[in-house]
């Protein structure tokens, strides 16, 4: 039989609409995906209201929640992991580690020069007598106090030498750090670099040899120290608050191309701290069994050793600059690290040992100091 095609669309139009939706779905879901939307378009707008009370609670109690966790969680890096304590970056040492705290306040320059013996030859037979006091040629016309040479520490050996720089030359190497000269000196701050293990707050610069001849005089007559082997020197300004945290003296092993390893630390202070900023080991104690810690003197030269004379490192030697307090003011400084070998300095640029040649001369000879068997070395 033929029905007519006006027929057929008019039935199409009368028909209803029953599962078919259902069973077709809306974009690629299943029937129950077509009629869950299908309810939820239909539902009253108070269930919506409801639904947005119910989830602003819940958002509210997860918020407290992630507080509550935050303010309890440890503090991690950026892997996830434990910041690196203190102990993780410097470890303890070894219970079995040699430590010999300084046992009385007057050593003998035979009994010094016995715990120098792994080190560096200072030969400070050639200019302190037996009681550590500074021999000096009749011809000094400076009329200087004497330097007087002290033992803080056995094992490793921490020295002290007292009026190492007189408060005229201490003024001067603040002076030269302050007062515009051109090529003199080399202003640096020193910040905590990112990835360093050590915190540093402070401002260096960098000394032409030739512009603190009286510092190197000293360092090469008095100690015998070769001056090819002197590092840059520096001279160094702590403010309040500012520091030096934990750290080692010795050089990393890509640095060693330059001079071979650190053998000795020269710290002079160049003012007097009451309260703070003293230099601190972490490991080493005092006679009275104290945290050996030196306090700023003007003048007063503190020595020790980063590694020993074969450059194997000296871990021992652990310290830090304590930070500077207000009531202080500020700590000054000027340091040189001796190498094993011949140094070539970075800073100021054309920085060269041997133009402080004749300026140490001319020193040496005001101070009295023997130039002929001094400047071997040189």
């Amino acid at each position: 039989m033929h029905i007519p095609l006006w027929l057929v669309l008019f039935i199409a139009i009368l028909a209803p609409k029953t599962e078919a939706l259902v069973v077709g779905g809306g974009g690629g879901g299943f029937g129950k995906t077509s009629t869950k939307k299908r309810n939820r378009n239909s539902t009253p707008r108070r269930k919506h209201e409801r639904d947005d009370e119910s989830n602003k609670s819940w958002n509210t109690i997860n918020n407290n929640n992630k507080k509550k966790k935050n303010n309890n969680a440890p503090v991690l890096d950026k892997w996830g992991l434990p910041p690196p304590t203190v102990d993780d970056i410097f470890p303890p040492l070894p219970p079995n580690t040699e430590l010999k705290p300084a046992t009385k306040t007057n050593y003998t320059l035979s009994e010094i020069q016995a715990c120098l013996q792994e080190y560096i030859d200072l030969q400070l037979h050639r200019s302190f007598d037996e009681q550590g006091t500074e021999i000096v040629s009749t011809t000094n016309t400076q009329q200087q106090r004497l330097m007087q040479l002290h033992l803080l520490h056995e094992s490793p050996p921490v020295l002290r030498i007292d009026h190492f720089l007189s408060p005229d030359e201490c003024h001067e190497l603040q002076q030269l750090a302050t007062t515009p000269c051109e090529n003199c000196v080399i202003r640096v701050e020193s910040p905590t670099f990112p990835g360093a293990v050590s915190q540093r707050t402070s401002t260096s610069w960098f000394a032409q040899y030739a512009a603190v001849p009286r510092f190197l005089a000293k360092a090469h007559f008095r100690l015998h120290i070769p001056l090819a082997h002197m590092e840059e020197p520096q001279i160094v300004r702590y403010r309040p608050q500012q520091l030096f945290s934990w750290h080692y003296d010795e050089v990393t092993p890509h640095a060693l191309h330059n001079g071979g390893q650190r053998l000795m630390t020269l710290l002079v202070y160049l003012n007097t701290l009451e309260k703070s900023g003293g230099t601190l080991f972490r490991d080493l104690r005092n006679s009275q069994k104290e945290p050996l810690c030196l306090q700023p003197q003007q003048g007063s030269a503190l020595i020790f050793f980063p590694a020993f004379q074969d450059g194997r490192p000296d871990d021992r030697t652990l310290h830090q600059g304590q930070a500077v307090v207000a009531a202080d003011g500020e700590k000054w400084i000027v340091q040189m690290w001796i190498h094993q070998h011949d140094y070539q300095a970075a800073l100021p640029p054309g920085n060269l040992q041997m133009s402080a040649m004749g300026p140490i001369q001319q020193v040496a000879q005001q101070y009295g100091y023997d130039i002929v068997e001094g400047s071997n070395g040189l």
